[in-house]
């Protein structure tokens, strides 16, 4: 008798031990960085912040050679620098494919160093990719996002090299000013028109600090 309850006593055991360790948790604390350029970095900073999945926006200054640009050098056009967002995102919540899809959405790709008022280099429309799938995803979706369009896209999609984050009085610059003209005239129709559209939200969506 005792040859039968032991093996099944120590199969009992094993079994419970098994249950009985801790269950393996997934990491959801990974995050993805995109960076992007389509105008005034005010405007683009704002339609991001209305993204759920989105955790973070950061305007700042790439893509050009002067290190550490303030915003008078950069507007000055001599940096070659162009005004554009960070943005930190939960890849489990959003996709950078539906990064891009705002970022056509956002401003118009097709016109060269403008967008809309606002001319120079420093609002031209760019990518900057920070690894190889990165760099398929945009050239992927500025292929598909060509359809929308009647004349040619002009964003330039190029390797990420560094970030300058812009000055304080930049971040978060129109849900602090949005009684300001430009924010009134310029940057509210664009976000009403992506909510009307059910591409953003009403309000920011980034977690509280």
């Amino acid at each position: 008798m005792k040859t039968i309850i032991l093996p099944i006593l120590a199969t009992v055991a094993l079994s419970f031990a098994a249950t009985a360790q801790p269950a393996k948790t997934m990491n959801t604390n990974i995050t993805e960085t995109a960076t992007f350029g389509g105008g005034c970095f005010w405007c683009v900073e704002a339609v991001y912040l209305r993204l759920p999945g989105v955790i973070s926006v950061t305007s700042g200054y790439a893509g050009g050679r002067t290190e550490n640009p303030t915003y008078e050098k950069v507007c000055g056009g001599d940096t070659g620098h162009a005004e554009v967002t960070q943005i930190v995102f939960d890849p489990a919540k959003l996709s950078y494919a539906q990064l891009l899809e705002v970022f056509w959405q956002a401003h118009d790709p097709t016109t060269l160093n403008q967008q809309g008022a606002d001319h120079g280099t420093q609002y031209r429309s760019i990518i900057l990719f920070h690894d190889e799938p990165q760099k398929v995803a945009a050239e992927k979706s500025k292929r598909e996002a060509q359809k929308d369009f009647t004349r040619p896209i002009v964003t330039e999609i190029v390797p990420f090299k560094k970030f300058y984050p812009a000055e304080k009085y930049h971040q978060g610059y129109y849900d602090a000013n949005s009684n300001q003209s430009y924010c009134r005239y310029v940057i509210a129709p664009k976000l009403e028109k992506l909510e009307h559209k059910k591409v953003i939200q009403p309000t920011p969506q980034t977690p509280k600090p």
